[in-house]
């Protein structure tokens, strides 16, 4: 059994049934005072609430967005395997328990047996030539243990370290074996180019001229925030393509009951049609429990990318290859007018074609 804790709160606490599946059950004291951590899989109310097979093989898609992924789980494989451990007889609550207080969001596990780390580190140089060696090994190299402990739990495809710089949290990302070599400034630009074009995102830098660095948007000064990715709200498969943004702008207005969020979310889908970023999956989208509200977190991962066959990962209006009438009709569905929609494209796009930077342009 695991205990599941926010900010030295006990949320619940969850245990695994001999068919592999999780149980979890609110604190009463969580259930008097807190909230929901995932509305629509994980309601707020007494009682054991078991988790189905899929997607997540057993896990609640709220926890399974702790646990690492890609890069992550390759570099907690080769760690434990140097520590003597076979990563796979590992069940999820041992893998949770591994992620402890180190994970994404305001989550913590308890047993905590992570690795945590409170050093300043700016040798990225160094870290990316580690990387590169075990991308390029099959076998385990003495440098896991320095880069599990800077980004053991992180998430997504691409190498990747969280490191701490003048007493704030990044995500710096490292060039993986497909990537361009310039990837990082290509994505630190891409960044720039969103913040032009009205999308909310958090901090973003290009340290050393290469390596592309974010702010970490679920830390502040005063806590952690409880994050929740769209993929882990709606048990989605984020693998696959699963879903339309037309979900995505009504899971948008049910959680935050604002239509200038949702707004937000159409803007997004907006930009990354014009940069052709078609990795859109379930995992790049985000919620944020803030001041007893649930919103719509810093956009984020935007740079163009191939998706699922080509084609956009997340559907608009149905279709993979989107055309005009296919973003307006997603827009109207959801309340905003035919007039807004389309100033949000024309701004976008005039935008994205000054900066050279659209490969698609709406017609």
């Amino acid at each position: 059994m695991i205990e599941i804790f926010i900010s030295d709160r006990r949320v619940g606490r969850m245990a695994l049934t001999p068919e592999g599946l999780c149980g979890f059950e609110y604190d009463a004291d969580w259930i008097q005072s807190g909230f929901s951590i995932s509305p629509f899989y994980l309601p707020l109310k007494p009682g054991l609430i078991m988790a189905k097979r899929d997607p997540f093989a057993g896990n609640f898609g709220v926890f399974d967005d702790s646990l690492p992924d890609g890069w992550g789980n390759l570099l907690l494989d080769r760690y434990l395997q140097e520590k003597g451990v076979d990563p796979y007889k590992l069940n999820i609550l041992e893998r949770l328990s591994l992620i402890g207080s180190t994970g994404r969001g305001a989550l913590e596990y308890q047993p905590d047996k992570s690795i945590a780390t409170d050093d300043e580190f700016l040798n990225f140089d160094r870290l990316a030539n580690e990387i590169e060696k075990i991308l390029e090994s099959k076998e385990s190299t003495g440098s896991v243990d320095l880069l599990y402990k800077y980004g053991g739990s992180s998430g997504g495809a691409r190498p990747k370290v969280f490191a701490k710089l003048d007493g704030c949290e990044w995500l710096v990302k490292f060039k993986a074996t497909s990537d361009p070599v310039n990837v990082g400034e290509i994505e630190y630009n891409y960044s720039l180019l969103a913040k032009e074009c009205g999308i909310r995102m958090a901090e973003t830098r290009l340290f050393d001229n290469r390596y592309f660095g974010v702010k970490r948007f679920d830390r502040t000064p005063q806590g952690k925030i409880h994050t929740i990715s769209a993929a882990g709200l709606l048990n989605a498969n984020y693998r696959i393509p699963c879903l339309d943004y037309s979900l995505l702008l009504k899971l948008t207005l049910n959680l935050t009951r604002d239509m200038e969020q949702v707004a937000q979310m159409f803007r997004l889908m907006v930009f990354n049609i014009l940069i052709s970023n078609r990795d859109d999956h379930a995992k790049n989208f985000s919620f944020q429990w803030i001041d007893g509200a649930w919103k719509l977190s810093p956009a984020y991962d935007l740079l163009p990318s191939s998706g699922f066959n080509g084609y956009h990962t997340t559907t608009i209006n149905g279709k993979g290859e989107p055309a005009l009438a296919d973003t307006i009709a997603v827009a109207t569905e959801i309340g905003l007018s035919k007039q807004s929609a389309t100033q949000i494209i024309q701004e976008l796009t005039e935008k994205c074609i000054a900066k050279k930077k659209t490969r698609f342009r709406l017609k």
